[in-house]
């Protein structure tokens, strides 16, 4: 059984910084494409960015590039979201999820999905 398991997200202010981790089984983490995607109240759900596990390479939405920061630490199954200059519109509740094969995108189609945490951020 696949498990991803998110870090509590939190409250902050426009212009500040969170960062969420995910760690997901052992057996789930060589050679995947692991990213976080995101829906806001009443919005369809996005990608947000994408790392292939076995390779590094990463991939983002441009409504973040140059503000987030997918990483991971394959020692801890590991995969961490860094986000920085936050905005209101990053609202939403963040998902991490991962699907067999490397990553080619952002694209928010997984087969796995964890359980989702909110960010809020205030004006």
């Amino acid at each position: 059984q696949v498990q991803l398991v998110e870090s509590e997200g939190g409250t902050v202010a426009a212009g500040g910084s969170l960062r969420l981790s995910c760690v997901a089984s052992a057996h789930t983490f060589s050679s995947v494409c692991m990213g976080w995607s995101r829906q806001a109240p009443g919005k369809q759900r996005e990608g947000v960015a994408g790392i292939s596990t076995g390779s590094g390479v990463t991939y983002y939405a441009d409504s973040v590039k140059g503000r987030f920061t997918i990483s991971q630490d394959s020692a801890k199954n590991t995969v961490y979201l860094e986000m920085n200059n936050l905005k209101p519109e990053d609202t939403a509740i963040y998902y991490c999820a991962a699907r067999r094969g490397y990553c080619d995108g952002v694209r928010p189609e997984y087969d796995y999905w964890g359980q989702g945490t909110q960010v809020t951020v205030s004006s």
